[in-house]
Formats: structure tokens, sequence, C-alpha cells
């Protein structure tokens, strides 16, 4: 295991607040509340921002409204911080949605691979875990958030914590952010405040209110990356049971979308891979069918249960279902108690005996193994969603630099963005390149100003 650089591990706590940094908010009067560059949110898009844009002779200062900067970063991956996903960076394009076009240039841009380049060039290195997801070998979030910070501290960027952004304005020389008792002033300005999940972090939504009154237009927001409650679900004593790469169909009125992936069943509803990656997708009201027996294996189903009828009729149909992966693969894996809770569903008895099993019982049955229907009640809520869906309108923003085609000056970066990903690293990946595309295109600004 690579040594950290002893710089990049100190506390979090001594990270100086805005109070400890200045005990007074700097007025319009002063001359030291001109910036070069602002950044509104010290996440790991804006930290990583202001890392790569720092020139000799700019001021950088980010503001973020927390006590401390990477809130959200802290607990992701249950704060062991599954830091991108390993492979081929083309790759990821297929794992963010409808959007994923737009971040060809900041990925290509800024891969997976150089990433973890910079993290070991910092001390901190990185290990493939189970599914190809890269983690810091130390597994502690806290660690990936020192490097920033330090690397902040040794170039001169200026982090003011507590500093929650009440106003946004345009003028003439760039920008004025207004904060409580005083403003801040620059000619270059980045929106980083991540999006509405996990508010608690400080991902409340302000950035798209930002965007917005500088006149991007921001698509519907909701939860990504969450568990659906289901309506009148009927396997919340089975909670924990799971089931890899099972097909998974999603209706809306007729069927909109088909997908593999694992699911896990909860209290009140539906998780895992499998349905957090869909969830960006899902609406209340939508129709989810689960297939426990491939679709495409219902006349070998249905021949199979008539053959068993005639040669084990005085067999319960419970008993017999339990042989039924072997003989009618591949089926997801068809544990006691969930066969049990599949013949409620069907209205059948446990001990039901084959020979009592009707065509019509039989019919039910099958159609719940290869294509059982729930219906989605709602969607869990931002205080479980690891990101969020919509944001500010991609086509309004140069894929090439993250600067507004709008306003110039002006940057978005990360999450604020319409572009969400799949569970496995993507999203922080996401959030580091599109940061490090804006730097490239912020350094020019400087040069030419």
């Amino acid at each position: 295991m690579a040594k950290l650089h002893k710089k990049a591990c100190r506390k979090l706590d001594d990270v100086p607040e805005a109070g400890k940094m200045n005990e007074r908010l700097p007025g319009p009067e002063d001359s030291h509340c001109h910036y070069d560059l602002i950044i509104v949110g010290a996440g790991p898009s804006g930290l990583f921002c202001a890392i790569n844009s720092m020139q000799k002779g700019k001021k950088i200062l980010i503001l973020e409204k927390k006590n401390s900067p990477g809130h959200k970063l802290l607990i992701s991956g249950s704060g062991r911080c599954n830091i991108t996903h390993d492979g081929d960076i083309q790759g990821f394009l297929d794992h963010f949605g409808d959007h994923g076009r737009f971040l060809r240039p900041a990925l290509l841009g800024f891969t997976n691979k150089d990433l973890i380049t910079f993290f070991k060039g910092k001390g901190l290195g990185m290990i493939r875990e189970k599914g190809d997801k890269i983690f810091p070998e130390t597994l502690q979030a806290r660690d990936v958030l020192n490097i920033l910070i330090e690397q902040c501290r040794e170039l001169g960027v200026v982090i003011k914590c507590n500093q929650a952004v009440k106003s946004i304005a345009r003028n003439k020389d760039g920008f004025l952010v207004g904060c409580k008792g005083g403003c801040y002033r620059s000619r270059l300005l980045v929106i980083a405040t991540g999006g509405c999940s996990y508010p608690a972090t400080g991902s409340s939504g302000d950035g798209y209110r930002f965007a917005g009154i500088l006149g991007h237009r921001i698509t519907e927001i909701g939860p990504a990356l969450t568990p659906l409650l289901i309506k009148d679900y009927p396997f919340s004593e089975l909670a924990g049971l799971s089931f890899p790469d099972m097909k998974i169909l999603l209706y809306r009125h007729a069927k909109i979308r088909e997908h593999r992936g694992d699911i896990l069943f909860t209290h009140q509803g539906l998780s895992g891979p499998g349905i957090l990656d869909q969830s960006r997708y899902i609406r209340a009201g939508d129709v989810l069918k689960l297939s426990f027996v491939p679709e495409d294996k219902r006349e070998a189903l249905e021949k199979w249960l008539v053959d068993r009828a005639q040669k084990d009729g005085g067999r319960s149909l419970l008993s017999v279902l339990e042989d039924l992966p072997r003989f009618v693969p591949p089926c997801v894996p068809l544990s006691l108690r969930l066969i049990k809770r599949m013949l409620e569903v069907s209205g059948m008895a446990s001990d039901l005996k084959m020979a009592q099993l009707t065509r019509v019982m039989r019919n039910r049955l099958i159609d719940n193994l290869t294509g059982l229907s729930l219906v989605v009640s709602d969607l869990c809520g931002n205080n479980q969603a690891m990101v969020t869906r919509g944001g500010v309108e991609t086509i309004e923003v140069n894929p090439k630099t993250m600067q507004s085609r709008l306003v110039k000056g002006l940057y978005l970066v990360g999450e604020v963005l319409d572009v969400d990903g799949d569970t496995g690293g993507y999203n922080l990946q996401a959030a580091f390149s599109t940061g490090m595309l804006a730097a490239g295109s912020i350094k020019s600004n400087f040069i030419s100003s």
C-alpha cells in the first residue's frame, strides 16, 4: 500500500472555516473581494477545477455553504469512495443515459487512468474491487478529499466555508456573487454546486436556481440512483433477498425499456444496481415486470409443469418448483421462501398437489414467473438518491469547454448538468473530468485576458 503524502493526511478539522479565514466578510469596497475566478461549491468538481485552473498571479476563490468542503464526497461509496470505474473510457459513455455523448470530450480528455495517475502521484494508490469498481487503497473518502484540499492550499486557492451564496448577477466586468454580509466579484464563474441528492451535505439545488437566473433552462429534476417503492408490495418478508442479472421490463402504457441487472428486495420495494441504474427513467405509476424465468422459456416451463403433473401428481407444487432451475435454465435462484410467496401471489395454497393444478392456475403461475407485474408507487426521495436526474440543459453548454453558450465566462461542471451516470464510480469520474475540462478553458481565458 502506497504511503500517503504527509501533507495530504491533515484532518478536515484543519480546514479553516469562513469565520476563521475572515472574521469580517468583505464588502464591495474591499479590494480583496475581487478575484479572477470564483467557484461556487467545494465538491470534487469544484475543487479539481480550481486546482487545475490556477496560474501564477491569479486569484481563485471557492465559496462553500457548509462548514467544510466535500461533505457529499465523504459519504460516497459508504465512506469508501468508489472514485471511478476500470476499463476502456469509451465504454463510459453508455453509462450516462441519453446524454452520455455530451461527456465525450470531458471523459476522453481526462480519463479514469488519468484520475488514478493523479492521486497516485500525490501518494494515494487505487485498488480494483468486484465489478471493476475503483477505490482508494485506504478505502477512505477522507484521504481523497484531503489531497484535494491540500492541493488548493499549496496553490493558493482560497476556500471560504459557511458562505451560502444568496445571489449571482452578471455585469459588464463579469459576475457579482452575494453572500450573507458581503459580496465578491470575478470575471469568470464556475457553478459546481451538485444536484439535489443528499441535501444535508449541501446539495440542495442552489445551482439550478443560479443557472436559471443567468438564463439557462433547467430540465425536470428528480431523484436517480434511488430505490423504488412498490404498490401493495408482496415481498416485505423477503427483504434482503437478491437476484443476479434479472431481466427487467419497464412499461408506461407500452414497453419503454428493457434491462438486465442485479436486484434486491427491500422492506418496501426494490433496489440493487439493476434498479438504481434504471431509476432515472422510472416514474410513479409505471409498471415493472420481473422475469424469474426467461420469457422465451415459457413453453418449456409449461411443458415441464404438465409432465411433472402427470408423473408426480401426488407431490406438492411447492416441492416440485424447487427443482425448476435445474430443468428450465437459466432461472434466477428460487428459494423456498420465494416459491411460497410466488404461490401466494398467484392465488395458490402452498400445499397444492400437482394433480390439482388446473390449466388456469398453471398459466397464472407461468405469467408471474416469466413477468411478475409490480406497480411503482413512488421513487425514494433525494435523501436516498445518490444523484439527481435533470439539470442544466446540455445543449446550452459547450461540451468541449464546459462554458455556457449563453453567458460568456460562466462554466457549469459536475452534477448541476443534465447528466447522471450509473452506479460504479461513473458520476465521480464525470465530476473530475468536467472540472478538468473547464479548467483548461479557464486557463486559456486567463492567458487571453
